[in-house]
């Protein structure tokens, strides 16, 4: 007994040695053709009878001892591969994706080694290949050589894409309005209400596994985008558990350690990006507050509720920093099932001051003689700014033989916190000089759920699709406070004066957005014209709500003009200073509740869709579909006088057919010659689409909505020939050609209301362009040079947008503010439309030493920001030209430990937005000093 008890544990012991030496190997099998999974393919250890079939997702696994191995992967009517030099390491995960192509006249086996065929750049240009769409992509490796951390850094180094504020992607030169960004395939809405698309600056690139940029439109997709769609897809069912941390720093010799830092004392979990409570608005919006007049002791109380701190603080400013961490796991469930999950928090605080931070106003002389522009008003000071944001991923995957479930949970976190002293001086209609504090918090949040299946029939044949994915959004602006002070130059006095330098304020803004998305889609694989063909049908449906409001208070002084405040904005609510209910003199609030600035608006878009991918030939490939929407946007609110009162009024009521077709034409496996054509759509905001008068106490503009915009229809014409090499080589060559009917704009409200913006719609428009799109390995030089790239990527585009005729309009109001001898055309650039776009770098990359780095610079033509009307001219964004140096080094066991290196803005290089007039000098609108920045990183592989 005692000697089988013996023998049973080393039997044990050996099994349990034997089952811990031995790697993984796995990936995904991918159709050559369609690009899509390729389920059964036999997967097969070379010289042995030990394998596997992918499963229906084209997912392949395999446990094998240490060693060095080639595998044989193969499938009835495709090319057989053999992977050699294929090394399993014990208790590692070696992955690896390989593409099969349908055969054709050759049946030759093609033999490559592992290392070649595991380059994720590759894999992301052959999705590029065999979309049924334009497409362009960045894959992780990409994120990698450039040493980002979020997406919106990244995308910028796709042909025709350039980044706006470090946040907002514009393709082919074309604004937010016509670019359109969702996760895994969803919409989800932004944390900025100014914009019609997610910052993609919230993403980080720890929780992503690629992004693809479509450029041309299938009926599948949502029609609301004309520049492009930014897919965003997150990291799937990892094959067994692993694990990374990445912690970084960025430093800004002008911003970072400065003793002028502005700042003020906010909440104890700031830090965390939001507010623990103590900006919260103090009194309800329906309590009552007694006048002046009443000496009513309840004003006083009323009054000392609101936080005294109104004062930017001067303080040291501490640098960038942020930290990643992601981990995820798959198990076996039962016999033939898998359960994974990935889970992903990432931390990022930043930290910019802005010294001399300057807008500015100015018009056009009365006298026609005069071309230089007249000083209105100009804004200049010091602004701090402090930004936490928070993300957190929760992914979990069910996986069976023919079923997958996947359950996401995102949830973003982002508080900013501002503090400016600007000086203000005004000269159009009272001359004034104006000192004044700015404080400010904002706090974002957005939670997703996306729950999805994957379901195929026995041979993979037919496959259903399905998502539902609500989203809650919530914003609040939280006390924003501005206090102005004039000063008097002569006397050298501070007071306040609402009549010319406006009252001290507070105001506290809430935005509530629910976002429900559910959609189903269908594919059946078939035989038409005895060719491989693919038939897509499907629905879906979106819903939208928002609420906003805006409380608004102001601060009064009664019985002086607060010249004993010196200046001191802490000084108006201090203690000494309330209203006295006995005298009736001191500091009180007084309510400015404005009606218009609430409203509730939502929209509903019911769509379907069908479409059919098919041959005609072996060569000639055609995907054509029709989608149709039925929108609907209605809107609650009323203007301040309660004269005009909308209650649930349908705004918008339009069903539409938005027809698509793609041709590819296969010059040969590597060469494609593409043509397109689309109808798409840009829709307004809500907050577009309203009666709101939003102030900006920051930048001092007011935005107007206009509650009678009406969508913008896009016709989109596309054609490209690209050429595929070796090493992720890449020749492309792109022209399209777009007509937009009733573009929506951004323009001043009024020549007599310079610092008021309102969206309309504005005649038509056309955009036309060419893109080149070159990626090129440098070893035709020389064997030295073969871990060099060069890349470069160039948009050139012209836009023609017919200005509005109307009584009063630009066309007319511009026309009699001409200067002597200017003459003026009916057409002009679409705003927010850049000529060119210029993207360039060479990397160098050495996998066997771990090296990567790289040079990239990135420039976008000045561009039409704001439409001129009247005696007020337009304003143009200026190119700002940025050239970044990378370099990211890999070390220790299997190369799990990293570190990168960045040199942000090296050319130190300024945003500015400036006026401009026939024959008169550039005036600023806008001037920022971002500084230059010295990143590093490290990042471990658990």
């Amino acid at each position: 007994m005692k000697n089988k008890f013996k023998l049973l544990l080393i039997s044990f012991l050996i099994s349990f040695i034997g089952w811990a030496q031995t790697g993984i190997l796995t990936g995904k099998v991918i159709d050559g053709d369609s690009n899509d999974p390729l389920a059964f393919a036999n997967v097969i250890i070379q010289g042995t009878s030990k394998g596997t079939t992918s499963d229906f997702d084209g997912f392949y696994e395999l446990k094998m001892d240490p060693g060095t191995y080639s595998i044989i992967f193969s499938f009835i009517g495709y090319e057989t591969k053999v992977i050699t030099e294929v090394v399993i390491s014990n208790d590692e995960i070696n992955n690896l994706d390989i593409i099969l192509k349908p055969e054709g006249i050759s049946f030759e086996t093609i033999i490559i080694t592992a290392k070649k065929a595991k380059n994720t750049e590759t894999a992301i240009l052959n999705v590029q290949k065999k979309s049924v769409n334009l497409m362009d992509g960045i894959s992780a490796q990409s994120f990698k050589k450039l040493a980002v951390s979020n997406v919106a850094s990244a995308v910028k180094n796709v042909a025709g894409v350039s980044v706006q504020d470090s946040k907002y992607v514009y393709i082919r030169g074309l604004g937010d309005r016509y670019t359109k960004s969702i996760l895994n395939g969803v919409d989800i809405p932004g944390l900025d209400p100014d914009r019609n698309t997610v910052q993609l600056d919230i993403f980080p690139t720890n929780i992503i596994d690629n992004v693809q940029i479509l450029k041309s439109s299938t009926a599948d997709l949502s029609a609301d985008f004309t520049g492009g769609m930014v897919n965003i897809i997150t990291k799937d069912l990892p094959s067994s558990k692993n694990s990374s941390l990445s912690i970084g720093g960025t430093y800004n010799p002008s911003m970072h350690f400065n003793n002028n830092y502005l700042n003020y004392k906010g909440s104890s979990t700031d830090f965390l990006g939001f507010d623990n409570g103590n900006r919260d608005l103090p009194i309800s919006r329906s309590q009552p507050i007694p006048g002046a007049y009443s000496r009513n002791p309840a004003l006083t109380a009323i009054t000392k509720t609101f936080d005294p701190t109104l004062k930017a603080q001067k303080g040291t400013s501490g640098m960038d920093f942020s930290f990643a961490y992601t981990i995820g796991d798959q198990f076996n469930v039962g016999e033939n099932n898998k359960l994974g999950y990935l889970v992903a928090v990432s931390y990022k605080n930043k930290t910019t001051f802005y010294k001399n931070y300057e807008r500015g106003f100015y018009r056009k002389f009365a006298d026609k003689s005069i071309n230089e522009l007249d000083f209105s008003e100009n804004q200049i000071g010091d602004l701090g700014k402090n930004e936490v944001l928070l993300s957190g991923l929760a992914g979990f995957t069910f996986k069976t033989e023919k079923s997958k479930y996947r359950l996401n949970f995102l949830h973003l976190q982002n508080g900013e916190t501002t503090a400016g002293y600007f000086k203000q001086i005004k000269n159009f209609s009272d001359a004034v000089t104006i000192y004044k504090d700015n404080l400010q918090y904002t706090q974002r949040s957005i939670s997703n759920v996306l729950l999805s299946g994957k379901h195929y029939n026995e041979d993979a044949s037919f496959t259903t699709e399905w998502k539902i994915a609500p989203t809650y959004s919530f914003i609040q602006d939280k006390d924003a406070r501005v206090t102005p002070f004039e000063f008097d130059e002569i006397t050298n006095t501070y007071s306040i004066r609402p009549s010319s330098a406006g009252s001290p304020r507070r105001i506290w803004r809430t935005l509530e957005e629910y976002n429900v998305v559910g959609k189903i889609d269908f594919t059946y694989k078939h035989k038409l014209f005895n060719y491989d063909s693919k038939l897509k049908f499907g629905a879906s449906y979106t819903y939208k709500l928002r609420n906003f409001s805006i409380d608004d208070y102001f601060l009064l002084i009664r019985g002086s003009s607060g010249e004993s405040l010196n200046g001191d904005a802490n000084l108006l609510l201090a203690d000494e200073n309330i209203y006295d209910s006995n005298s009736g003199l001191g500091t009180y609030v007084k309510g400015n509740y404005e009606p218009s600035n609430t409203f509730e608006s939502y929209n509903n878009n019911i769509a379907g869709y069908i479409s059919e991918s098919f041959k005609l030939i072996e060569k000639l490939k055609a995907v054509m579909g029709l989608r149709v929407e039925k929108f609907n946007q209605f809107y609650t609110g009323q203007n301040n006088s309660g004269s005009i009162i909308y209650n649930n009024v349908e705004t918008i009521s339009k069903l539409d057919l938005f027809p698509s077709t793609n041709i590819i034409y296969s010059l040969n496996d590597d060469i494609n010659l593409r043509v397109s054509y689309s109808k798409t759509v840009a829709r307004p905001s809500f907050k577009e689409a309203s009666i709101t008068q939003i102030f900006d106490p920051i930048t001092n503009l007011t935005f107007n909505g206009n509650i009678n915009l009406r969508p913008s229809y896009i016709n989109n014409f596309d054609v490209r020939f690209e050429k595929f090499g070796e090493k992720a080589q890449l020749v492309a060559f792109s022209a399209f050609y777009k007509t937009f009917k009733d573009p929506i704009e951004l323009t001043f409200f009024s020549a007599s209301a310079p610092d008021n913006l309102q969206p309309r719609n504005i005649g038509s428009a056309v955009v036309y362009g060419i893109e080149i799109d070159l990626r090129k390995n440098l070893d035709f030089i020389g064997d030295s040079f073969k871990n060099f790239t060069f890349k470069i990527n160039t948009s050139l585009i012209k836009s023609e947008q017919e200005m509005d005729k109307s009584p009063n309009g630009e066309y007319e109001s511009k026309l009699l503010n001409l200067r002597d001898g200017e003459t003026l055309s009916d057409k002009r650039y679409l705003q927010g439309q850049s000529p060119y776009l210029i993207n360039a770098g060479i990397s160098y990359n050495n996998s066997d030493k771990g090296i990567e780095t790289g040079l990239y610079f990135n420039v976008q033509g000045k561009s039409l920001e704001v439409v001129g009307i009247g005696a007020i001219p337009d304003v143009y964004a200026m190119p700002f030209n940025s050239l970044n140096f990378t370099l990211n080094k890999s070390f220790g066991e299997n190369n799990k430990s990293s570190v990168n290196i960045k040199f942000g803005n090296i050319l130190n290089d300024e945003r500015e937005s400036h006026y401009q007039s026939y024959k008169a000098s550039d005036k600023i609108f806008s001037k920022r000093r971002l500084g230059q920045t010295f990143s590093l990183g490290y990042n471990f592989k658990f």
